[in-house]
């Protein structure tokens, strides 16, 4: 009971991160056989460069991943999240020794993989190498991030419970009944049923991430910093690998700066085939 209990906190924190994301970036796509939870590929150009947003779930399936390991490959420079990511830079892997990582500032990672296991489903952090070559760091160190959430008086959880509660209409929810019986039945697919069109709701509860934030704004100005440093440095194809709220924003300054939103394609991260809800 006490492991049910932990997993239901841990998959309520999930339902709370990913539908805080922009429904403009992340969507259910469903039919009768399977239910597809679902993140954009965004395209900007602008003069001969391209800059692509490409939203990023940090629980998939390998496919997912696999699929998005090809395509960044085909970046001048392929931008990526994580605060205290610095060391990836460098081409530094981490230390073997957990005693010698970094602190995780945020317990996101325990979080993810508890669920990642349960669900069935494969971690970010274990799939994607960002060592790879034209990676580029493009968030804030974790001395940055402690410092600014210390001066603001914020938490991922606290910024996670008002995204969740900011919504101007209703919004899906699992039914309370049906995922616990999910839950204990064992069967990952029938969670991952019960929760995807919460996930994929995002477009009501965005509003919570107006305003200036260190989760959001902040850390958007570093990437988008990173960027500048970049095409300036002559790159013209682009890829920024972040979570789909930051999106928004990112993209409001991209047309700021001239750039035009020319094409949108979506990826499966989650693929649900229906067959398992049946007796």
């Amino acid at each position: 009971m006490a492991l049910h209990r932990r997993l239901a906190s841990a998959v309520a924190f999930l339902i709370l991160a990913i539908a805080a994301q922009a429904g403009d970036f992340i969507r259910v796509d469903e039919d009768d056989s399977a239910a597809r939870l679902q993140t954009a590929i965004t395209r900007f150009e602008k003069k001969g460069t391209f800059v692509e947003l490409i939203g990023a779930v940090h629980i998939a399936d390998k496919a997912y991943y696999e699929t998005l390991t090809t395509r960044f490959a085909s970046y001048d420079a392929l931008l990526f999240e994580m605060i205290g990511g610095e060391k990836y830079a460098a081409q530094e892997k981490p230390a073997a020794d957990p005693a010698l990582k970094e602190k995780d500032v945020s317990g996101l990672h325990q979080i993810y993989g508890m669920i990642s296991r349960y669900l069935d489903l494969a971690g970010q952090t274990d799939c994607i190498d960002y060592a790879t070559k034209n990676f580029v760091h493009a968030d804030l160190t974790n001395a940055e991030f402690n410092q600014m959430q210390k001066e603001r008086g914020e938490s991922i959880l606290g910024f996670a419970m008002k995204a969740a509660k900011s919504d101007t209409k209703e919004t899906a929810q699992p039914d309370t009944s049906g995922l616990i019986k999910a839950m204990i039945s064992g069967r990952p697919n029938l969670v991952k049923l019960e929760i995807i069109h919460t996930l994929g709701q995002g477009d009501d509860q965005i509003a919570a991430l107006a305003g200036r934030s260190v989760i959001i704004t902040d850390r958007n100005q570093r990437c988008l910093d990173v960027m500048n440093r970049e095409l300036a440095a002559g790159h013209k194809k682009l890829g920024i690998f972040y979570g789909a709220a930051h999106f928004p924003d990112m993209e409001k300054h991209l047309l700021e700066q001239g750039f035009q939103r020319t094409q949108q394609e979506w990826l499966t991260a989650w693929d649900i085939p229906k067959a398992v809800a049946l007796p």
